[in-house]
């Protein structure tokens, strides 16, 4: 078996930018900014989107547009025949 073949892990900081929440886990990623939290030195990777912020994991809805994508659909291709 080839040695080395897997990158290294190393404690990580991942920071929501929108909700200040700190993910503290282990990655490959790598950042030159690093933040020391209970005597351990993490690598800090600010996120804009996490799943503290993201819609699909909160369970907040959001407003899209009123029209039904077969309304839409129809009134785009009405147009195009001049019906």
């Amino acid at each position: 078996m080839k040695t080395d073949t897997h990158p290294k892990s190393h404690p990580v900081c991942f920071i929501d930018v929108s909700s200040g929440t700190k993910f503290l886990t282990q990655s490959t990623v790598t950042s030159k900014k690093t933040e020391t939290i209970d005597g351990i030195e993490y690598q800090v990777i600010v996120q804009d989107v996490t799943s503290d912020s993201h819609p699909a994991y909160t369970g907040e809805k959001r407003f899209v547009d009123s029209a039904g994508r077969v309304e839409k659909f129809n009134n785009k291709f009405r147009r195009v025949r001049g019906s």
